[in-house]
Parts: C-alpha cells; sequence; structure tokens
C-alpha cells in the first residue's frame, strides 16, 4: 500500500507545482529626489501625474495608466499635450482617465486605487500628499528620456520594451553619425520666449539627439550646466550662429512658424542678416510638440529632422 500511496503523491505533486504562482521579489527604487520606493511587484494600476513627461513614456513602454494629467482644449475637452501626435493615444481613444489640467484630483486618485503614482520633479502637487495614497516615483525629465525611460522600465517591468527601443534609437544615431560626421559640425538650439532670446544647453529631444550624435556647439550653449537655460540679451545674438540652427517652434497654435518668425524680429529686427545659417538657409524652425518630448518617438523624429537640415542641396 505505502509504494502505492508514494507513487500517487510523486505524481500529484508536479500538478501542484505546475498551478503554483511564481514567487515575485519585491522591487527597490531610488528615484530622482533619493527617496527609496519598493513595491511588491512590477506596477500596472499606475496614475500619471505628467502627461508629457510620463504619460508618454509608460505607452510606448505598453503600459496605459489608468489616469493621467493633462491639458484642456479651448472647447473644455481635455488632452494629452503631444501624446495623440506621437504615440495615437489620448482620452478620447483609450481608457485613461482624466485627472485635471494643474492640480491632479487627489480624491479621484484616491478612489482608483493605484498601485503607484509616478509624477514629476517640476510638479506642483506635493509629494507628500502623493505618497499617502499610494507608493510614489519622482523622476527627473531634465535628465533625458533615456534616464526617466529606464526608471519606469523598472518599476513596471518592461526592460524588454526597453530595450527595443533603445535599440533603435541607437542604430538611428549610428547611421545619422555616418552620413553627417557631427564632430565636424556646428549646431544651435535657441527660441524666442516672451520677448527674449531663451537658450539651452539641450532643448529635451532635439537636445538629446544633437549631443549623442556628439555635433559641436556654440560655447554660450555649452557654458550652460545640463538641464538647464538661460536668457541672453539680443546683442549676443551672433554668438548663436553655426552651421544649422533649430528654433521650436508651437505647432499647435494656428499662426505657427510664422508667429516664431515675427516673434524673433521683434528681438532683433532682421536678425536673419546676422546668422550666417540663416543667410545659408539652415535656420530651421521644428515642431515645439514634437521636440519637447521626452519620448523615444519624438527622439527618432528629431534624428530625421536632422537627418533633413543637412542634407546636401542641389546646386
Amino acid at each position: 500500500m505505502k509504494p502505492l500511496i508514494l507513487s500517487l503523491l510523486l505524481a500529484v505533486l508536479p500538478l501542484f507545482a505546475a498551478n503554483a504562482q511564481p514567487v515575485t521579489q519585491p522591487i527597490t527604487l531610488v528615484d530622482d529626489l533619493g527617496r527609496t520606493v519598493v513595491l511588491a511587484q512590477p506596477a500596472t494600476r499606475i496614475v500619471s501625474d505628467y502627461d508629457v513627461d510620463v504619460t508618454i513614456p509608460l505607452i510606448e513602454l505598453g503600459v496605459l495608466p489608468i489616469a493621467s494629467h493633462g491639458r484642456l482644449n479651448r472647447d473644455g475637452s481635455p488632452y494629452l499635450r503631444s501624446s495623440k501626435l506621437l504615440t495615437g493615444v489620448d482620452f478620447d481613444t483609450a481608457d485613461i482617465a482624466f485627472l485635471g489640467a494643474a492640480e491632479i484630483d487627489l480624491e479621484a486618485v484616491a478612489a482608483l486605487k493605484p498601485d503607484l503614482i509616478i509624477t514629476e520633479m517640476s510638479r506642483s502637487t506635493p509629494v507628500a500628499k502623493l505618497e499617502q495614497l499610494a507608493p510614489t516615483l519622482v523622476v527627473n525629465s531634465d535628465l533625458g528620456a533615456p534616464h526617466v525611460y529606464r526608471m519606469l522600465a523598472a518599476a513596471t517591468g518592461r526592460h524588454t520594451e526597453l530595450a527595443r527601443l533603445e535599440s533603435r534609437y541607437r542604430e538611428q544615431i549610428a547611421l545619422l553619425k555616418a552620413e553627417i560626421q557631427p564632430e565636424k559640425r556646428t549646431v544651435s538650439v535657441f527660441q524666442p520666449l516672451r520677448g527674449k532670446l531663451n537658450v539651452y544647453h539641450s532643448y529635451r529631444a532635439i537636445g538629446q539627439v544633437l549631443r549623442d550624435a556628439g555635433f559641436r556647439f556654440p560655447a554660450v550653449m555649452n557654458e550652460i550646466p545640463a538641464g538647464e537655460s538661460v536668457v541672453i540679451s539680443a546683442e549676443r545674438l551672433p554668438d548663436l550662429d553655426a552651421d544649422v540652427i533649430f528654433d521650436p517652434y508651437r505647432s499647435d497654435r494656428k499662426a505657427g512658424a510664422k508667429a516664431e518668425i515675427a516673434a524673433m524680429e521683434k528681438i532683433v529686427p532682421g536678425f536673419c542678416r546676422y546668422l550666417s545659417a540663416c543667410r545659408n538657409g539652415r535656420y530651421i524652425l521644428i515642431p515645439r510638440e514634437e521636440a519637447i518630448s521626452n519620448s523615444y518617438a519624438a527622439l527618432s523624429r528629431m534624428v530625421a529632422t536632422v537627418q533633413t537640415a543637412f542634407a546636401p542641396r542641389p546646386e
């Protein structure tokens, strides 16, 4: 009898093993405020406190947040800035709850019972309030898309998806280097903003591409700390000259690029004659809605933009 019972147990044990749930190890993260955030398992019910720098990266990683910060159209309808353009996903195409355009609705967040809240360092809702509702991860988007994506991939277990995005971007940068030889070219990125010339060490997606490719920059740009910007006087406009200049304009507004040119004329009348790039037809106006996004989709579009800007011109 005993051998029979033993045989039955040996036959049944593999069935229990097959049906047993895999043991998941807690995920320990250190966010960009230096806080330690512990998750029992990869997050799936995520609330995003910033559309551009959190929601879009999550979507690209294959994680649809249950709710997100957003913006309001003039008709009062909500939207995710740049998301439909870069991912095809928005409040009207996906099951994402709208939480507000300025500060997010904390009562709505509590009712959703998220397993993770992700916010950005510049957001106004205090982290102390958010972490009372769920584990809260703070990211610094000024450190660039790759950094943000690696943090989000670690929180969601989307390492495979991230590897695919990174691999595609590395291949695009390699092709850009081979075609253009960036180390021999100078570039500049600035924009007129509220009547002043704003200059950035690296302007979001376009800046990331230019730095990663190895282009050279005017001294005034290299002197700016990474992730920061400065305002310079109109008299220093020639200091921003380069082989190619990129100016991100508000493509989501009616006047678009024409308004950007008018703004530059207001700051420096006849500005084009002070810039060899402009005189040579290499003052490139690029859509800010793409250039400002910390996403791999935006990086891809900026690589293509840079390739076009440096392409040979027929005589």
